[in-house]
């Protein structure tokens, strides 16, 4: 889950602003006749009265001190951004909202309050807003916080076959994040069986090493993505949050700056799990790469039948883009 982080500072402090962008915040909020100076320092959105969301208005600020208050809470959350006070900051209160869907943003003051709001319920609340004493414990709190990573399992698949298919046009994702070898992307032409197929981080003969990419497959592939989802290669766009994964199943959001879409040669890869058999499609060229389980990168013209990847198994199911139980067999 992408949560909404907003820094509250009151009284004005331009170093802690200028730390809340720099750190990912999303919003701040700031005394009255400070939004502007807020914008000349880099674009967010401002909580204040004469900034883009007006506290009193769009914003909401209730205090909850017993059952009895979360009726009024909940109908205040169809239309605005409910800031919620707890007087004794217990879990309980925020507990009962988000198990009734309640939207809330929830005041925090150090990253221990901001990890347990975040895990209430195993889902926990969708924005906080962070009130901290000094620019450098803002910056870990954000950074802690936008740091957090699922951590995804990864099974050795033995490779079957590797057969040349034709033409089609394959995707390069170009990402705002430098990759290091061992990590890239998961693809596949099932939400099963996802290979991970290594970013151009290695140096060869005939092109330089573009770390920030990766040459994933044919636009009808599925790829992860942050929150479990899944999405096709081909939907992808710029601004968007895809999912970076290391050998060792570790995981970082990163943002696609771009796509190249070209008409390429391509392969299609079988390889299997135990008694499960998965496929991926990918360019025939000499760059594009698999990784092997001790994170080192093959090439797909390399490859042999029975040589060893890593692909991430699942048993659900897609359901635009999210997991499902039910029937589903792609072949």
């Amino acid at each position: 889950m992408k949560r909404n982080l907003w820094v509250k500072i009151d009284p004005w402090n331009q170093e802690m602003v200028t730390t809340a962008i720099e750190s990912g915040a999303d919003a701040v909020w700031v005394p009255e006749g400070y939004a502007d100076r807020v914008k000349a320092l880099g674009r967010i959105v401002t909580i204040a009265p004469d900034g883009d969301l007006k506290p009193g208005e769009e914003v909401r600020c209730c205090t909850i001190t017993s059952r009895e208050d979360e009726p009024e809470i909940l109908r205040l959350c169809q239309h605005h951004r409910v800031v919620l006070e707890c007087p004794d900051w217990t879990v309980i209160p925020l507990e009962n909202l988000i198990a009734q869907n309640a939207s809330v943003v929830v005041p925090v003051t150090s990253i221990e309050e901001a990890e347990t709001a975040c895990g209430i319920l195993e889902k926990g609340v969708d924005h906080l807003l962070i009130e901290a004493k000094t620019p450098q414990e803002l910056r870990t709190i954000l950074l802690r916080l936008r740091n957090t990573s699922e951590t995804l399992s990864l099974q050795p698949a033995h490779i079957e076959s590797i057969q040349s298919v034709g033409m089609g046009d394959r995707v390069c994702v170009d990402t705002c994040t430098l990759m290091h070898p061992g990590q890239g992307m998961l693809v596949g032409n099932s939400s099963a069986g996802l290979f991970l197929v290594h970013a151009e981080t290695l140096q060869n003969p005939y092109v330089s090493p573009r770390p920030f990419r990766v040459n994933a497959g044919p636009v009808h592939a599925y790829t992860r993505l942050p929150g479990g989802k899944t999405a096709y290669l081909a939907d992808l766009k710029a601004g968007d949050a895809i999912l970076v994964v290391d050998a060792c199943g570790n995981t970082e959001v990163a943002v696609v700056g771009r796509l190249k879409i070209e008409r390429r040669p391509l392969m299609m890869v079988t390889a299997r799990v135990e008694d499960r058999t998965f496929t991926t499609l990918l360019q025939n060229a000499e760059t594009i790469r698999l990784t092997r389980p001790d994170g080192s990168a093959v090439s797909v013209v390399e490859l042999q039948p029975q040589d060893t990847v890593l692909i991430h198994v699942e048993t659900a199911g897609r359901h635009f883009g999210h997991a499902v139980s039910e029937t589903i067999v792609e072949t």
